[in-house]
């Protein structure tokens, strides 16, 4: 039974430790920049957008398709480093834990 509680103790440690480094995710900011950093898009590890910078260059009529493919291409990089940090991040958090092979969390 002993070895029952100590598995429930170790399950419970987990996830508070999930709970905290999914907490943490959101106050990690990346950056996703397209065009040579014309566009420029701040979110979080998370992947909450945070803000979007545009060049001055960029805000005309006739750059319209551009400013739209360069800020699609921003969102895009930017998930991509959010995706990176956070699986960065959750292997830390997973490390040290003695998890059977092929275990995966969140649960």
């Amino acid at each position: 039974m002993n070895n029952i509680d100590e598995i429930l103790a170790m399950a419970q440690n987990v996830q508070n430790e999930l709970q905290k480094a999914q907490a943490n995710l959101d106050t990690i900011e990346v950056e996703g920049v397209s065009g040579g950093g014309l566009v420029k898009v701040k979110a979080s590890a998370k992947g909450r957008i945070i803000g979007i910078a545009i060049d001055d260059s960029l805000l005309q009529v006739s750059e319209k398709q551009m400013l739209e493919d360069l800020l699609a291409a921003a969102f895009n990089d930017a998930r991509t480093r959010a995706d990176a940090v956070s699986g960065t991040e959750m292997s830390k958090m997973t490390s040290g834990l003695p998890l059977p092979p092929g275990f995966k969390l969140p649960f």
